[in-house]
C-alpha cells in the first residue's frame, strides 16, 4: 500500500475535459485499482494558470515543498497527463530528477502509462517534448487570434488613461477624459509636454498605475489613436522598458467600438506639433553625447539627480526637471559652472589642512573584496528567507542555511573590520587638487581628459540654484 498525491492543473475554464473535477475524480479511480490512498491532505490544484514557468504555481511550488519534508510524506503524485506537470522541459526533468533521487517519489501520468525500462524513458520525453511544442503553437494561436480580433476592432489590451473596461469595447472614465481633453487643449493652443507634465504632477494627477507623469507618458497620450476612435495594436509585442509604444510593420491600426474623446481634428494638429518638434530638435543630436568637464558629476541639491547638458549646449539642467519630475529648476550656464567648481578647487587647494580617510592600494582592494563577499552573502539570506515563505524550502533547511550564511557574514565583517583598522590612515590630497584646478582651467586641456582627471578625484558635486556655491564630495 502507497500514500499518494494528486497535481492538478487546468490553464483556462474552457478546457472542459481537463476540468479539475475530471481530472481528480480519474486520478481517485486509478489510485483505488492501484493500492493507493490518496489523502484531501495531499490534493494540489493550480486553476487557470499555465504551465510554462513552474515558479508562478502557487501549489506546485507547495507541493515540493511538503514532498521535500521528513519522513517522506508521500511515495507518489499521480497527474492527469504529463502535460500537467510541466509545459517546460527544463522545469520536468529538474523536478522529476529531485523528486526520485532526493526524496524517493516517482510521478505517475494515469493516461500515459509506461514502464520502467529505457524504451519508456524515451517515450516519456517524447510526450513532453510533443506538450511543449503544444504549449509554444498555442501561444501563437492565441497571438494569431488577438491580431485578428484587433482587426476588426475589438479590445486587445488594458484600457489606456481615459478609458475603463467594458463587456466589448472600451468605455469612457468621464474624470480621466475630461484630462485627457486638457491635454489635447494646452498642447495644440502652446504648452509643451513638460509643462504639462508638470501641471498634472502639481494638481495630484497620476498615471494608471499610480505612478508621477513624466514628459514622454503625456507624449504617448498625445500620439495615441484610440483617443479618436481607433484600434492599435503590435503583434510582435514589442515595447521598451517604460512602455513606450513602438511601431513596426507589424502595427495594426482600425476602427475601435468605444467613444472617442477627442476629435480627428485636434489630433492630427497635435502630431503635426510633434512632427515638427522632433524635427527642430531630433532625439540623437550631436551636443546629446558630448563630453564636457563635468559630465556626470553635477547634481541638483533638491532631488539628487544628475544635472545633464541642455538642448542647446549652453548649460545644464537637472534631468528630472527636464521630464516633469523636479518641482526646482537648476539650470546654470556652462561657463558659470565650469567657474564656480573651478574656484572651489582652488580654494580648498589653499587650506591650511585637507586630508581625507585612505587606505593602502593593496589593502584597499582586499577591503572593497571583503564589502563584495558580504553584500552576495546578504543576497543569499534573502533568498532562502524567499524559498522559505512561499514553501520551496522547509523550516529547517532554512534555519540551517540562514546559521551557515550569517556565520560566513560575521567572519566576513571581522576580516573587513581587521584590514580597515590596519590600513586606514588620512592623507593630504591639496596638492591634487591643486593640480586638478590648474588643469581645468587651462584652455590646452581637451574636455574629455579633464572629465576623466576630476571623476578620479571628485565623487559628486551638489549645485545649489538658490545660493549658485556648490560642494565638492571627494573619493577617499
Amino acid at each position: 500500500m502507497k500514500i499518494g498525491a494528486a497535481y492538478i492543473r487546468v490553464s483556462t475554464d474552457m478546457q472542459l475535459e481537463l476540468s479539475p473535477e475530471s481530472q481528480l475524480k480519474a486520478i481517485r479511480d486509478y489510485a483505488q485499482k492501484n493500492d493507493i490512498i490518496l489523502s484531501n491532505e495531499f490534493i494540489f490544484r493550480d486553476e487557470g494558470i499555465s504551465g510554462r514557468k513552474a515558479e508562478k504555481r502557487h501549489d506546485f511550488m507547495r507541493m515540493i515543498a511538503v514532498a521535500k519534508s521528513k519522513p517522506k510524506p508521500f511515495d507518489v503524485i499521480l497527474i492527469w497527463k504529463f502535460s500537467r506537470f510541466a509545459r517546460n522541459r527544463e522545469d520536468s526533468i529538474v523536478y522529476k530528477s529531485m523528486l526520485r533521487k532526493q526524496c524517493g517519489i516517482d510521478v505517475i501520468s494515469i493516461s500515459e502509462q509506461l514502464g520502467e525500462d529505457k524504451t519508456s524513458i524515451l517515450i516519456e520525453a517524447l510526450l513532453e517534448a510533443m506538450d511543449e511544442y503544444y504549449s509554444i503553437n498555442l501561444a501563437e494561436e492565441v497571438k494569431r487570434g488577438m491580431t485578428e480580433k484587433a482587426r476588426r476592432g475589438g479590445v486587445v489590451a488594458a484600457p489606456p488613461f481615459g478609458y475603463a473596461a467594458g463587456k466589448d469595447c472600451f468605455v469612457i472614465d468621464p474624470e480621466r477624459a475630461d484630462i485627457v481633453r486638457q491635454i489635447f487643449d494646452k498642447f495644440v493652443n502652446g504648452e509643451r509636454t513638460l509643462g504639462i507634465a508638470k501641471w498634472l504632477n502639481d494638481t495630484g494627477v497620476t498615471t494608471k498605475s499610480g505612478k508621477p507623469f513624466a514628459n514622454r507618458t503625456v507624449e504617448y497620450i498625445l500620439g495615441n489613436p484610440v483617443y479618436i476612435g481607433k484600434v492599435r495594436w503590435n503583434s510582435n509585442g514589442k515595447a521598451t522598458a517604460t512602455s513606450r509604444y513602438i511601431p513596426t510593420e507589424d502595427t495594426i491600426i482600425t476602427d475601435g467600438k468605444h467613444e472617442p474623446i477627442i476629435t480627428e481634428e485636434i489630433f492630427n494638429k497635435a502630431q503635426e506639433i510633434m512632427a515638427a518638434v522632433k524635427k527642430k530638435y531630433p532625439k540623437h543630436s550631436p551636443q546629446s553625447v558630448s563630453t564636457y568637464m563635468l559630465r556626470g558629476l553635477v547634481h541638483c541639491d533638491n532631488c539628487g539627480a544628475t544635472l545633464t547638458m541642455s538642448a542647446k549646449g549652453k548649460g545644464l539642467q537637472c534631468y528630472r526637471y527636464t521630464h516633469g519630475q523636479c518641482k526646482i529648476s537648476h539650470y546654470v550656464s556652462m561657463d558659470k559652472i565650469n567657474g564656480a567648481v573651478s574656484a572651489r578647487l582652488q580654494a580648498d587647494s589653499m587650506l591650511e589642512h585637507f586630508y581625507v580617510k585612505s587606505s593602502s592600494k593593496g589593502d584597499s582592494g582586499k577591503a572593497e573584496y571583503l564589502k563584495a563577499c558580504i553584500k552576495k552573502e546578504r543576497s543569499k539570506l534573502e533568498r532562502i528567507k524567499a524559498a522559505y515563505e512561499n514553501g520551496i524550502d522547509t523550516l529547517e533547511e532554512y534555519r540551517d542555511n540562514k546559521q551557515k550564511i550569517s556565520a560566513s557574514i560575521q567572519d566576513l565583517e571581522k576580516r573587513l573590520s581587521e584590514c580597515e583598522d590596519c590600513t586606514e590612515k588620512l592623507i593630504d590630497i591639496r596638492n591634487e587638487i591643486s593640480e586638478a584646478y590648474e588643469m581645468s582651467v587651462s584652455p590646452h586641456v581637451t574636455e574629455d581628459v579633464k572629465n576623466e582627471v576630476l571623476r578620479a578625484l571628485i565623487e559628486r558635486i551638489e549645485y545649489n540654484r538658490s545660493t549658485g556655491d556648490v560642494e565638492i564630495f571627494y573619493r577617499a
